[in-house]
């Protein structure tokens, strides 16, 4: 399962999932979306809340979360939903990383 993984170190010279790849490990995740901007392929997800107060605080944790794995998304924090994209800056891509760290947000909820 992969939100038992953690993620590894991840450098410039690391090789991006290819679009086989990057299926194979999305079918593993719930709800989440292969996203391109601007030519780069992101995992994307929306959670919703009842209100402010708890999207706030899940996306506290998806902060805490990024920190401990030394890999970080962009959040999105709006009334009653945290936007959740992850991507791996440095290959200008999707790694195994991001579906570790998808998987570890929904171990959150």
């Amino acid at each position: 399962m992969l939100e038992e993984l953690r993620c590894e170190a991840c450098g410039a010279d690391a090789i991006a999932l290819n679009a086989a790849e990057q299926q194979t490990l999305l079918r593993e995740l719930d709800d989440w979306s292969l996203m391109l901007r601007a030519g780069i392929p992101q995992l994307e997800k929306i959670y919703r809340f009842k209100n402010f107060k708890q999207a706030w605080a899940f996306a506290d944790q998806i902060a805490q979360l990024a920190e401990e794995q030394f890999h970080h998304p962009a959040i999105l924090l709006e009334w009653g939903q945290v936007t959740v994209t992850w991507w791996s800056h440095s290959i200008k891509g999707l790694h195994k990383n991001d579906f570790i760290c998808a998987a570890k947000c929904d171990a959150l909820v």
